[in-house]
């Protein structure tokens, strides 16, 4: 599991741990970190040029004595200070190791006297091999000020390895409001934090490399499953198990307009994991159903619900008949929209952006800015599982507990899909999973699903259910 802990959680074990430690100790360990990361990414010392760029906190300070590190094996490394209040520790100690720490303002001087490039390049492109942002640490706010801007500007296509979080980004919520560090490498200390999964900032932080050192820290709110997790997570049959007691799953969606999402649907919840699957959707689309899936059988008594996908207008009446069951229910699609007559019921509702929009009356951009605030804000509202689809898939419960999925590919993004998710989730909750288990392990299988389908080429929706069982198989040895 990775846990992603909060600024004012991590603040407070820091302190804690500061107390127990001698002066600088701390300090020391994240340095060390990060500057051995650096060098496994520079792949060699000598002859590699590094520039520093720092800010007034201890994340510059995290950056110099790196860089004095670098330095004392062989690195070229200049440091740009951003700031009249750097770590004057950390400069004092790059210095002594033989690198070269430089005020902005002579910097920015110096690149106003240069004459003009006819390609428009500056010459410190393409002197240094490596950036490292230590701009801003976890307690800055969301954007950059002017001259940290035009420093990266003046930097640009060179590798950029981040220092705990990509400098500009908010670190509990993960949006971007601003101008903000885009990092090749984000090396980060004693936790991940909500930034590193949650877009749009989890875009920002390229790969994460965690760097323990020695936080004693709290439950977190912000979660990602691993492979694992999920493993523990699937039900498994007992000895003298049969097709009921390993769960029945009800499918309730397609229409005449839209019969290959009851297909697809139903081809989600048909994986394996539930012993039967009930389709009880528009005649117009039983046929292919039954063509696609002849183990499938009729109406009858079930133990979760897949209502919505591709409904059109017979949502409303799926969405009531399935309450009437009592079970739980997973809402996809044309039936989202009748999320307030679910509450108090187990249910996990599955918008994407756009549907999750009309449902909070807020625009799409907003809703894929703060994706963590607007999945949170759904599942209070509506007192249900919110399953918030997109390239890091939120799921948020009432209580503002949430899981990100990090499994998937671009290729996901593909017509249909999300009717297989919806499967999916359905056959989890039939067998026995609760709401929130049920939405983050069928999101992170789904992701994993489509990935190995599209290790064959580009892949279409039922290539992801036909993925589906293969993924399963390795988990469920584990």
């Amino acid at each position: 599991m990775i846990r992603a802990h909060t600024v004012e959680q991590v603040r407070a074990a820091e302190a804690d741990l500061l107390a127990r430690l001698p002066e600088g100790a701390l300090m020391q360990r994240a340095a060390a970190g990060l500057g051995y990361a650096v060098l496994d990414l520079l792949g060699t010392a000598y002859g590699r040029r590094v520039l520093l760029l720092v800010g007034s906190g201890d994340n510059g300070g995290d950056a110099l004595y790196a860089g004095a590190l670098l330095a004392r094996r062989g690195v070229q490394v200049e440091a740009w200070l951003l700031s009249d209040a750097a770590h004057r520790g950390g400069v004092d100690a790059l210095r002594a190791a033989g690198g070269r720490a430089v005020p902005w303002s002579s910097i920015g001087q110096r690149q106003h006297a240069q004459p003009p490039n006819p390609r428009g390049l500056v010459p410190n492109r393409n002197i240094f091999d490596v950036v490292v942002d230590g701009i801003v640490g976890i307690g800055g706010r969301a954007g950059l000020r002017p001259e940290a801007t035009n420093a990266l500007e003046l930097l640009a296509g060179i590798p950029v390895v981040a220092v705990d979080t990509p400098s500009g980004v908010d670190v509990d919520t993960g949006e971007t409001d601003g101008p903000h560090v885009t990092a090749d490498l984000t090396v980060t200390f004693g936790t991940h934090k909500p930034c590193h999964l949650l877009d749009p900032a989890a875009q920002a932080c390229g790969a994460i490399h965690l760097v323990d050192i020695g936080l004693d820290l709290p439950q977190a709110q912000v979660e990602a499953l691993q492979a694992a997790d999920v493993a523990a997570l699937l039900p498994r049959p007992a000895p003298d198990a049969h097709k009921y007691t390993r769960g029945v799953v009800g499918v309730r969606a397609g229409s005449a307009a839209y019969p290959g999402a009851a297909v697809l649907s139903v081809s989600g919840a048909a994986c394996g994991l539930a012993g039967m699957v009930r389709y009880d959707g528009d005649p117009a689309a039983l046929d292919q159903v039954r063509a696609a899936h002849p183990e499938v059988v009729g109406p009858g008594r079930v133990q979760a619900w897949v209502v919505g996908s591709g409904s059109d207008t017979g949502a409303e009446d799926a969405v009531r008949r399935s309450l009437a069951d009592g079970v739980p229910l997973v809402i996809d699609a044309d039936a989202i929209a009748f999320a307030g007559t679910t509450r108090g019921r187990p249910v996990v509702l599955t918008p994407h952006a756009g549907e999750l929009a009309r449902l909070l009356d807020v625009e799409r951009a907003e809703v894929e800015a703060r994706m963590l605030e607007h999945a949170r804000l759904a599942a209070h509202r509506f007192d249900a599982v919110v399953l918030l689809k997109g390239r890091h898939t939120v799921v948020a419960r009432p209580d503002g507990r949430a899981r990100v999925t990090t499994t998937g590919t671009p290729w996901l993004a593909t017509a249909g899909a999300g009717d297989v998710l919806g499967g999916l989730v359905g056959a989890l909750l039939a067998a026995g999973l609760d709401p929130f288990d049920a939405a983050s392990a069928g999101s992170w299988l789904h992701g994993a699903a489509a990935t190995r389908a599209a290790q064959d080429g580009l892949i279409v929706a039922s290539d992801v259910a036909a993925a589906l069982p293969a993924v399963l198989g390795t988990l469920v040895g584990r």
